[in-house]
């Protein structure tokens, strides 16, 4: 059996762990590799490791921080196909739908190339007579990130560029759903100059997390995940004096107006709510239409949900494929038996040409009531909800009473509707017209409420300060002559 193995010190490095953990082939149901789970004490080497090349690290320039970066854009789009198909293999997305997630995750990589510009500090000249005041940032020393199964490639960039280029010292925990990708990023990073020892991987599952969480030597945690293990980490390590951040899940709404066009309507709903099998924590889990809309807009997703083709991504048609593990296929199958709701498509009796693997087709649930499991749930996978409401204010309410904050979007051709409903939503991510509002590299990605615990959002000019903190020097090279002893409180006049 292949064993995923650590990255520590520029190598791959076999696990000396006895708990073996089991990486599936989505699309077969069978095994493909195992994972030798990280140790306390091999967490522990792995941050002594980062923590041996941070001095270097931060010592080196900006410009040749930047360098490594735009060295390692280079590689990753070099290597998109073969990176992709990994993230396939593992996860059971499509080949197309995993290069999508490369690309979003190469933004991330060229925002970070813009370090020199990005890190300037501030200047003030003559604060007060003779004295100038500026501030600069700097790094915070080891950081760690632990990364989700559903973006194995673009997550860690969300973190692990703005870390780097900030100076840091980076410590990856992927997920053991599907870490192969992991070590080959970090071998691109090596082939890109990275110095080794400033970006680490360690393999595994609560053990190796506890201990990132618990070590005096790491600064600042971040993690995107499901709420309940959000909390976990927030309380945890804030507790243990590190910085962090915490993205954790959602039940994004998708507001469909009565003045809405339809058809482009259901387009968006069955593309951000089955795209990647529904494992996205940006997916439409929830459709809430207003007035009449639903009376049209159910049967046309139904209609195009017929059209959609299920399979391995070895099958160049499939559009989607199987979700990551036979656990999670069954659980999420089984809100179909759930009451509150009329099951419109049932994805469990559709007819799937890839075989014995973790595939489950698209379903479509209609007059969902709020107190419903399929409501109330974050069922992470490709069940789409119908609310219906007689109301925009009704809407509203569903939107902004909903404990997740993640993401929530409108459709209509109103722009007074739409212009309302941005500022009215209480949410972090608003999409109008847009299933999908995930940000550009150049903004931040992050939820409000119980989509995330902590300060500061994800990538982006966020994320950067996140890895960073302000230092402010108040300087005077005063002329002997006017030297004097003053015990009064410095004053700026």
């Amino acid at each position: 059996m292949r064993e995923v193995k650590h990255w520590i010190d520029g190598q791959a490095v076999s696990g000396k762990g006895t708990h073996r953990l089991p990486v599936w082939d989505p699309a077969t149901g069978e095994q493909q590799a195992e994972v030798v789970a990280a140790t306390a004490s091999e967490v522990d080497s792995a941050v002594a490791s980062c923590r041996k090349a941070f001095p270097a690290w931060r010592a080196a320039s900006l410009s040749r921080r930047a360098e490594v970066m735009f060295r390692f854009r280079e590689l990753v789009d070099a290597n998109r196909k073969e990176i992709a198909s990994l993230v396939s293999a593992e996860h059971g997305k499509t080949v197309a739908d995993a290069g999508g997630e490369l690309a979003r995750g190469l933004e991330n990589v060229e925002f970070a190339c813009g370090a020199p510009h990005l890190l300037k500090g501030g200047y003030s000249e003559q604060a007060a007579g003779g004295v100038d005041v500026y501030s600069i940032l700097q790094p915070l020393g080891v950081v760690a990130g632990i990364t989700p199964f559903n973006f194995p490639a673009m997550v860690p960039m969300w973190m692990f560029c703005n870390a780097l280029v900030a100076g840091n010292a980076f410590l990856l925990k992927p997920s053991e759903k599907d870490p192969s990708v992991s070590l080959l990023l970090a071998d691109l990073l090596r082939q890109a100059g990275l110095p080794d020892g400033v970006f680490n991987v360690v393999q595994g599952g609560k053990e190796a997390v506890e201990a990132i969480l618990a070590h005096p030597d790491i600064e600042a945690v971040s993690f995107v995940g499901s709420t309940p293990v959000a909390r976990h980490i927030y309380e945890h390590g804030t507790r243990a004096g590190k910085r962090v951040q915490a993205l954790g899940g959602a039940k994004n709404h998708m507001v469909v107006l009565p003045d809405a066009d339809i058809p482009a309507a259901a387009d968006a709903a069955v593309s951000a709510g089955y795209g990647s099998a529904g494992e996205r924590c940006m997916a439409v889990s929830v459709v809430v239409a207003v007035g009449t809309a639903g009376d049209e807009l159910v049967p046309a997703i139904a209609e195009r949900i017929e059209k959609i083709r299920v399979g391995p991504a070895s099958d160049p048609d499939a559009e989607m494929g199987p979700l990551i593990t036979g656990e999670h296929r069954d659980r999420v199958a089984g809100y179909l038996d759930s009451s509150g709701a009329d099951v419109v498509v049932d994805g469990r009796t559709a007819d799937i040409s890839g075989g014995p693997g973790f595939f489950l087709a698209p379903s479509l649930v209609d007059n969902v009531t709020p107190e419903s499991p399929f409501y109330t749930d974050e069922i992470f996978g490709p069940v789409l909800s119908v609310v219906r409401v007689d109301t925009y204010d009704e809407a509203l309410h569903l939107v902004n009473s909903n404990p997740f904050g993640n993401g929530t979007a409108i459709f209509t051709r109103d722009g007074g509707a739409a212009r309302r409903f941005q500022y009215d939503a209480v949410c972090g991510m608003v999409g109008v017209n847009v299933p999908i509002p995930v940000p550009v590299a150049y903004y931040s990605f992050g939820g409000w409420k119980a989509s995330l615990f902590g300060d500061l959002h994800m990538y982006g000019p966020e994320g950067l300060q996140f890895y960073t903190r302000t230092k402010v020097v108040t300087s005077r090279w005063p002329d002997p002559a006017t030297s004097q002893v003053d015990l009064g409180f410095p004053k700026v006049r």
